[in-house]
């Protein structure tokens, strides 16, 4: 995957912009939890007060905190404080009425978080400190508080301050919290704030944060799905794109090498899975860990004493991961050759069609392709299997591990080390880790299936031709156009122990035809292909124009030949643009000479549509004649130096066939074109200027027709197996 990745380098922009998107997500959702908590801690249980430090004080209020504070703390509460007299501002009278009766203290608004920090500890304490005084004096029933506080000596002062502190040590600080908070609520009441309505606004404030809270997440995950959507669309665009082009480039060796099957299944199924896999590493493998180191964070700042739940339920998911990973990994590493397997029965099956029919072997292909299937079937259904019980089984650990954590946390809560907003936000952050975990345990699940189809796409894409252009190509001799030479031929295909062909050696001139003749399996067709260089010959050198074909560009070699194969292969389309395939900017002139030197010219103006008659996919619209016609016609158009039909004729009655070859002797005597035909019939090849006799791989005959009959036993062999007395004489 990794080599696919550095493969799609125009798309690191936009990778780089999701990873971006994705840890603003992450931030936002981290933020949620702890939004809620405030709201039931602050919201609810505290009234609406986020802080233990008031925003407003009475003076006698101050007065009396003073009391409890050193002269550091003093000096840091003063400072942060400032002193509005009776009537003083309005505004603030308008705010706070109290400020009519006496002075107020007005915490300022460019409080520094280390100020506040310090304001906040000096606070909390000499608040609670004074309040315990307070009901402790209460309770014994003495009098003025005041006065009470004036008569201590530092030491009766700073002996009350250690034992307070001694009692605060045994109070969770959710406790200390939630008490000071009550006691800014009390200083609210006294001074006459409207407490439902400071309530009301922090709720506000806070659902409102939560809101675009949830907006912004909304924005980014959509943002983000599309982003992944368009670029993984992409990257399997380009990945096939890349693929069809490379397989363009192959020769026979390697079109041996993949099968035709195996080759559609990587451009489809294959990029298919690296396309699904590309959208998971960016939804997944970076947003998990993310998600995940960030909320376990906030989990070890929430609560360190219940970290333990969060390592047992990971343990237990990431083991049960593991366990499903050994039994699934071994089927996922099959499963593409299943699917390559049951590609080829298809093929084979759609190919063979009118065969299977005649020979009525339709029920042992429904058996073969039914059994593929279900190979493919069973795998699937037992990685399925194996998948889908992973889900109720954590499922129960994770309502498990939630119910460990309320109760946990209950004694948490008892022992008032614990506020219900901040549990609330810990099983949150909780879930929040152990999802990360678990999405990314199950993408190492799925990444080896897609990593075996990387690896295939990859092993074409990396697959160097064996036919390739030279790195400085040459231009042909104008001065030797037309002429083709083998000079000490031999070929032998890869990893075969024996040559096809054995030193051939003849030469082609313009204007002239040379055929090629002999039995099955004598390298007829061999010799064409190595000419237009499907193959690379194993010793001896090909020229074309006195140029050896090495050495030139492939595209510049086929250029200049037209080339009709045994099978014809009509593209769907019309007749027009089939024709266009051999020249992309003919004329209707030259479309239509075309067809008429290829003796096409009174079926295809039957036809309803004429030249713009549809052709179907393989031209089974047209007959097996019909079909060699218009591959003649293409080639024919190009007005090639060279050209070659191999066993071209043999879907064309006698009486068309010598109409065809008349009017194409007449056409290379105008553009001086040099002919190469195999045959299997004699008479399509008798009135060659040249004709090769091939056995076993070698010449073992070459002149014209009557030459051959005095001098070459294995032509006169087949010439008298196929001609009479009356036709040999022939000249």
């Amino acid at each position: 995957m990794i080599k696919i990745f550095i493969r799609c380098k125009k798309y690191w922009p936009i990778m780089i912009l999701l990873c971006g998107l994705l840890y603003g997500q992450v931030q936002l959702e981290l933020a949620l939890p702890n939004t809620m908590s405030n709201i039931v801690n602050n919201g609810i249980q505290g009234g609406g007060i986020s802080s233990s430090v008031p925003d407003v004080l009475r003076e006698e209020t101050v007065e009396e905190l003073l009391v409890w504070m050193s002269e550091t703390d003093q000096e840091a509460f003063l400072d942060c404080f400032d002193l509005a007299s009776v009537g003083e501002n309005g505004q603030l009278v308008d705010k706070y009425p109290l400020l009519n009766e006496e002075n107020l203290y007005i915490k300022k608004t460019n409080l520094s978080q280390e100020n506040f920090e310090l304001l906040d500890e000096a606070f909390s304490k000499s608040m609670l400190i004074n309040t315990m005084m307070k009901e402790s004096l209460s309770q014994q029933g003495n009098g003025d508080f005041s006065l009470i506080l004036s008569m201590m000596n530092d030491a009766q002062k700073q002996e009350i301050i250690n034992q307070a502190e001694i009692q605060m040590e045994n109070l969770g600080e959710s406790t200390i919290q939630s008490i000071s908070k009550q006691l800014v609520l009390n200083e609210y009441t006294e001074i006459g704030l409207d407490l439902n309505q400071i309530q009301m606004n922090y709720l506000i404030s806070s659902g409102k944060e939560m809101l675009f809270l949830s907006l912004g997440i909304m924005a980014i995950a959509i943002l983000v799905g599309f982003l992944c959507s368009r670029m993984s669309a992409g990257i399997s665009r380009m990945l096939r794109s890349e693929v069809f082009e490379k397989v363009e480039s192959f020769s026979q060796a390697e079109f041996d090498k993949f099968s035709t099957a195996s080759l559609i299944t990587r451009t489809t199924n294959d990029v298919q899975q690296v396309q699904m896999v590309i959208i998971m590493v960016f939804r997944i493998v970076v947003y998990a860990p993310l998600m995940g180191i960030g909320a376990l964070t906030k989990v070890l700042n929430t609560n360190l004493s219940m970290s333990w739940i969060i390592g047992l339920i990971i343990a237990l998911c990431l083991g049960l991961v593991g366990i499903a990973f050994v039994f699934v990994m071994p089927k996922f590493k099959i499963i593409q050759k299943l699917i390559d397997k049951m590609n080829l029965v298809m093929r084979e099956n759609l190919n063979g069609l009118l065969v299977i029919r005649a020979f009525n072997t339709q029920k042992h292909e429904e058996k073969r392709f039914d059994q593929a299937s279900k190979d493919i079937r069973d795998t699937n259904l037992y990685i399925n299997k194996v998948m889908i019980s992973l889900t109720p089984i954590m499922n129960l650990v994770l309502n498990c591990g939630t119910l460990l954590i309320v109760w946990v946390g209950a004694g948490q809560l008892d022992l008032g080390n614990l506020m219900i907003g901040d549990m609330m936000a810990f099983i949150q952050y909780s879930m929040q880790v152990i999802m990360s975990f678990l999405m990314i345990a199950m993408v190492a699940i799925m990444l080896p299936r897609a990593t075996v189809a990387a690896d295939r796409i990859l092993e074409v894409l990396e697959t160097e031709p064996v036919i390739h252009d030279p790195v400085q190509p040459i231009s042909f001799d104008e001065t030797q156009k037309g002429t083709v030479e083998f000079k000490n031929v031999s070929f032998r295909y890869p990893g075969a122990e024996n040559d096809v062909l054995h030193n051939i050696s003849f030469t082609a001139l313009p204007s002239q035809t040379t055929a090629f003749i002999g039995s099955t399996g004598s390298g007829k067709s061999t010799v064409m292909n190595l000419l237009l260089r499907f193959f690379d010959v194993s010793e001896g050198e090909i020229l074309l124009d006195g140029v050896n074909i090495k050495e030139v560009r492939q595209h510049d070699l086929r250029d200049k030949i037209g080339y009709v194969p045994q099978k014809g292969i009509l593209f769907k389309g019309t007749i027009t643009s089939n024709l266009q395939n051999g020249k992309a900017d003919a004329s209707e002139d030259e479309i239509k000479e075309a067809i008429e030197i290829a003796q096409a010219k009174d079926f295809v103006e039957n036809k309803p549509n004429q030249y713009l008659e549809e052709i179907s996919q393989g031209g089974t619209n047209v007959s097996g004649g019909q079909k060699q016609r218009l591959a003649i016609a293409r080639a024919l158009i190009r007005k090639a130096e060279v050209f070659i039909f191999d066993d071209s004729f043999s879907a064309l009655d006698f009486k068309t066939e010598a109409a065809l070859r008349k009017s194409l002797n007449e056409m290379v005597q105008e553009t001086k074109s040099t002919v190469l035909i195999v045959g299997q019939r004699i008479a399509s090849i008798m009135d060659a200027d040249q004709i090769i006799v091939l056995d076993k791989g070698e010449i073992v005959g070459k002149g014209t027709h009557k030459e051959l009959l005095e001098s070459c036993e294995v032509y006169k062999q087949i010439a008298t197996s196929q001609l009479s007395k009356e036709e040999l004489s022939h000249e």
